[in-house]
C-alpha cells in the first residue's frame, strides 16, 4: 500500500523543447572522459596510466579518504591523455574506446544469498559505490555509517526531465535485482517514491516502501520526500540512489559486467530534434548532439536547467546526468525591461508579469538573470516554492556567514544544493543560492561531519 505525499509550495518551470520518445543510437564516442569533479568531496588517487590499455570496469582512480572506493573506466580502450590542473590535480582521465567493446567480469551473484558486508564488498570492487550519495552532505556515502534507511526517487518533476518510465522501460529484473542487494545494506526500510500515475515498471517491485508523490517540482526531489517522510536528525544518515543508477547495479549482479550506458533525454529549444538517445557515461557532447543542435548562441548544460553543470560542444556527458539541456545564450538586454509589461518569461511575482494566467505555457527562456547581482532583499517569495519544514531565508544567511550553531540549528543537515534552485531561480536579489549551500555543507562535513 503506497502512502501519498502531496506537495502545494514549488513551481513547475515549463519549457519548450520536452524530449519526443523516440530513441536512436548514438555512435561510439572516440573519446570518453572521467572527471573527478563529478564526485564532489573525493580526492582522486591515479591508478590508470597513460598509454595504459583497459578494459570497461577497469579501475582508473580511487578515493584518497577511502581506498575501496573506486572509479572504473566506463569503456575499453586506451588512456590518452590525463588532464591536470593547478598542483598536479587531476581534472579527467580522457579513454580512447575500442571499436568493440570488451569488460571486465566481476562474475554473476544472487544478493539473496549475500551478507551485508558481502553486497558491499561486491559494490566496492564493481566501482558501483559511488552511486550510492548521502544526506547530509549530498556526498558519496560513508561505507563506515550505517544509513536509517535509503531512499530512490522515480519522480522526475524538474524542467523537461527524462522520462523514466520510457528510459528505463524492461528493466524490471535488474531494477528488482538492485534493490535486494541494497535492502541488505539497512536495517531500515528502502523507500520509492512514484509519480501518481505510475506504471507496473515501479510498482510491481518488491522490497521497497511506496509513496505517491504529486505536486509541482520540486516535488521530485528526493530532498523534498526525505523530509515528509523520515527527516534526518543530527547524527543520522539515509542513502540516496536514482532509478538509473539501480538499473547499473542489477545488470552487474545478473551479468557480472558494469554496463554504463544510460538513455540520455535531448531537451531545450535549442535542439533541432529533442528525444532520446543511447550513450555510455562520460561521452563527448559533441558526438551525442551531432546533427541536432544549434550552434548559435547556445548554452549546453549537462543536467537540466536549474541545477545542470554548463559544458562545451567539446566537453563530456556528466558522470550521473541522464539529461542534456539547450537554450539560448542570455547575452542581450531589453531597454527599459524592469519598467513594462511581461509576457514571455515565468515569475511567481504578478507586477507587471501575467505568467500566472497562462499556467499551462511553456516558455523558451535563456540564460540571462535579467539583474544584477545585489543585498538580499526580504520579499517572502523563497516560502513560496520551498517545500521543506526550513526556513530558506535564514538558513541561507547562516550559511554565508558560517555559524555552524546556526547552521545546524536552521536544518543544514537536511538539505542538498538541488533543493535551492527553484529559490535562486526567482531570487531577485540574484544570489547563488546553490554555491552557498554547497560551500557551507563542505564547511559543516569538514568541522562538524
Amino acid at each position: 500500500m503506497s502512502k501519498d505525499i502531496r506537495i502545494k509550495k514549488g513551481l513547475d518551470i515549463k519549457l519548450v523543447g520536452e524530449a519526443e520518445k523516440n530513441t536512436i543510437n548514438s555512435s561510439l564516442s572516440s573519446v570518453y572522459a572521467v572527471k573527478p569533479e563529478d564526485f564532489h568531496g573525493v580526492t582522486p588517487k591515479l591508478v590508470a596510466k597513460e598509454g595504459a590499455e583497459i578494459k570497461a570496469g577497469d579501475t582508473l582512480f580511487y578515493s584518497k579518504s577511502d581506498e575501496r572506493i573506486l572509479f572504473l573506466s566506463p569503456v575499453s580502450g586506451k588512456v590518452v591523455e590525463v588532464i591536470r590542473g593547478a598542483r598536479r590535480k587531476v581534472l579527467a582521465v580522457k579513454i580512447a574506446a575500442d571499436t568493440k567493446q570488451v569488460y571486465k567480469d566481476f562474475g554473476a551473484k544472487n544478493a539473496d544469498a549475500m551478507s551485508a558486508e558481502e553486497v558491499k564488498n561486491h559494490l566496492f570492487a564493481s566501482g558501483c559505490w559511488p552511486f550510492v550519495k548521502q544526506r547530509p552532505f549530498d556526498v558519496i556515502a560513508n561505507p563506515n555509517q550505517a544509513p536509517k534507511a535509503i531512499f530512490i526517487s522515480a519522480y522526475a518533476s524538474a524542467p523537461l526531465a527524462a522520462d523514466l518510465e520510457y528510459t528505463l522501460a524492461g528493466k524490471e529484473a535488474e531494477l528488482q535485482a538492485a534493490i535486494k542487494a541494497i535492502s541488505k545494506l539497512t536495517e531500515g526500510k528502502v523507500h520509492l517514491s512514484v509519480g501518481q500515475n505510475a506504471s507496473s515498471l515501479f510498482t510491481n517491485l518488491k522490497g521497497v516502501e511506496f509513496h505517491k508523490v504529486s505536486g509541482p517540482h520540486p516535488s521530485g526531489n528526493v530532498g523534498t520526500q526525505i523530509s515528509k517522510i523520515n527527516p534526518i536528525n543530527k547524527g543520522e544518515v539515509v542513502w540516496v540512489l536514482t532509478p538509473q543508477d539501480l538499473v547499473i547495479i542489477g545488470e552487474l549482479f545478473l551479468t557480472g559486467r558494469l554496463n554504463m550506458t544510460r538513455t540520455i533525454a535531448l531537451t531545450g529549444s535549442q535542439f533541432s530534434t529533442p528525444q532520446y538517445v543511447t550513450a555510455f557515461a562520460g561521452a563527448g557532447i559533441s558526438d551525442i548532439t551531432e546533427n541536432n543542435l544549434q550552434n548559435n548562441n547556445t548554452r549546453i548544460i549537462s543536467g537540466n536547467v536549474l541545477s545542470g553543470k554548463e559544458v562545451k560542444e567539446d566537453g563530456f556527458l556528466g558522470y550521473y546526468d541522464n539529461q542534456i539541456t539547450a537554450i539560448p545564450e542570455g547575452d542581450d538586454y531589453e531597454f527599459f525591461g524592469w519598467n513594462k509589461p511581461i509576457f514571455n518569461k515565468i515569475s511567481t511575482s504578478r507586477a507587471l508579469t501575467f505568467s500566472w494566467l497562462t499556467p499551462n505555457k511553456k516558455y523558451d527562456l535563456n540564460t540571462n538573470t535579467n539583474g544584477e547581482h545585489r543585498a538580499f532583499v526580504v520579499t517572502g517569495s523563497y516560502e513560496e516554492v520551498f517545500p521543506l519544514d526550513i526556513y530558506p531565508m535564514q538558513l541561507l544567511k547562516a550559511f554565508m556567514y558560517k555559524d555552524l550553531d546556526e547552521m545546524e540549528a536552521l536544518g543544514g543537515y537536511e538539505v542538498a544544493p538541488e533543493d535551492f534552485a527553484l529559490t535562486e531561480f526567482i531570487c531577485v536579489s540574484k544570489q547563488p543560492h546553490q554555491k552557498i549551500i554547497r560551500e557551507g555543507l563542505d564547511l559543516m562535513r569538514e568541522e562538524l561531519g
